[in-house]
């Protein structure tokens, strides 16, 4: 078989085998199923580990967690949370300061399990092409998100989020989550390659903003090894991120410093060439932090 018929990873498999191939995808789906059990065994099994929803829990009693994004919905509708929930906010910023505000979208999101779902089956189908949006556009759904909330005094957008209906369905029964989840699912299968993470969810869009400022980082401390096999482009959920760390574009250093990195992995994973490791945005810190691997375009 040629190495243009080979699937993205193949090479790395073949290298590291495939544990370490695929390494961090499978400690990416234990934190979310992880994260999604550890909501779910309360209302199922009566283990109230944490109580509350991926908007506002509380862990062990003692650990609250407050979604900033929606917290800033809860201000411009003009309602004041708790002061509580304000700490709680303060520990989640802290949390993706350091480790990267869109991680919540490969690590912790229960609709990133089924919008990769669809992207894997549309790859193994040979599903090509799609109509063109910008990726901006999550950021004015983002902006609507805000001003629908001011106009109505309601946390508008918590009634269609996705994210919400899905682990409020998976508590109280899915009922008109289905279909919103089950539309996500076909949309980006059929019509547009991670059309709903990497085009119009305002909830990604939020979380990029924190992700500006974030600590860790993709290193590229190999990037002269890069074979342009383009596997880690092939993998990635924003490809756009990869090719001016990779190719130095206008003198960019070895580092992928773009907010909306999700630092899910897999360019470490796919790699043959250990190009990519995670380590952190500043200095020469290539401090390994797992695994390594990655190559893209030109």
């Amino acid at each position: 078989m040629s190495k243009s018929e080979l699937r993205p990873g193949a090479e790395a498999v073949l290298e590291k085998g495939w544990l370490g191939a695929h390494k961090w995808l499978l400690m990416r789906r234990t934190s979310q199923i992880g994260i999604l059990l550890l909501f779910l065994v309360g209302p199922w099994f009566g283990w109230w580990i944490v109580k509350g929803n991926l908007a506002y829990s509380y862990t062990l009693g003692v650990l609250p967690l407050t979604d900033p994004y929606v917290l800033l919905q809860s201000l411009v509708a003009g309602q004041v949370p708790h002061k509580l929930a304000f700490i709680g906010v303060a520990i989640v910023i802290g949390f993706y300061l350091l480790f990267g505000g869109r991680s919540f979208c490969a690590w912790v999101c229960p609709v990133n399990l089924v919008t990769d779902l669809a992207g894997w089956l549309r790859a193994r189908l040979g599903i090509k092409g799609g109509p063109h949006v910008s990726r901006q556009v999550r950021y004015w759904i983002l902006a609507a998100t805000f001003v629908v909330g001011a106009v109505t005094g309601t946390i508008a957008w918590e009634m269609l989020n996705p994210v919400s209906m899905l682990h409020r369905g998976l508590i109280f029964g899915m009922g008109l989550a289905w279909a919103v989840i089950l539309a996500i699912f076909l949309f980006d299968l059929f019509v547009m390659r991670q059309g709903w993470c990497g085009h119009f969810c305002p909830v990604g869009a939020f979380y990029s903003l924190i992700g500006k400022l974030s600590l860790t980082r993709i290193r590229l401390p190999n990037r002269e090894a890069c074979n342009d096999c383009m596997d880690c482009f092939a993998v990635c959920p924003e490809q756009q991120v990869i090719r001016p760390a990779l190719k130095a574009i206008n003198g960019t250093g070895p580092v992928i410093l773009e907010s909306n990195c999700t630092n899910c992995g897999r360019c470490i994973d796919v790699c043959s060439k250990d190009v990519f490791r995670f380590g952190l945005r500043t200095g020469g810190s290539d401090s390994n932090l797992g695994g390594v691997a990655g190559a893209t375009p030109k």
